[in-house]
């Protein structure tokens, strides 16, 4: 004779294992998520950056001043960013810069930490490099310089 075998009593299971998959597909999600959100913050960051620095270089009076007012500039906009490292680049054509109908090139470069990363084997904490190119034309009619 074939006995039927008892039915387990499965009651709870179900919840248990939707909270688990919920863990596991829900981490990686949000993890993805915020990185995405930090390198997007830094991508606006460099932009808003190389525009300011873009026009504090086109209003000074002399391309030295002009670093100088540019370089804070950045520094303001991605400070608001989260961003403190930062390299600033201004080259202009035709040259010199500042003289009527030249275009002041501004590139500001950053590094994006992505958060929540310790320091990878060592080599620093793992990071994103975001960019942004910013071109300014000096007035054709502003007054040259008399040297």
């Amino acid at each position: 004779m074939i006995r039927a075998m008892p039915l387990r009593d499965e009651d709870g299971s179900a919840m248990v294992e939707f909270v688990w998959l919920a863990i596991l597909l829900l981490v990686p999600l949000v993890y993805l998520l915020l990185s995405t959100f930090e390198v997007q913050r830094g991508a606006f960051g460099v932009s808003a950056a190389s525009r300011a620095a873009g026009r504090a270089f086109t209003l000074a009076d002399s391309p030295e001043e002009g670093r100088r007012r540019a370089r804070t500039a950045a520094a303001i906009a991605l400070r608001d960013q989260g961003i403190s490292d930062f390299e600033l680049e201004i080259s202009c054509r035709p040259q010199p810069c500042l003289s009527p109908g030249s275009v002041a090139s501004v590139v500001v470069r950053a590094q994006v930490q992505l958060p929540l990363l310790p320091d990878a084997l060592g080599g620093g904490s793992p990071s994103f490099a975001v960019t942004s190119t910013h071109r300014v034309p000096s007035g054709r009619y502003i007054e040259a310089s008399r040297e």
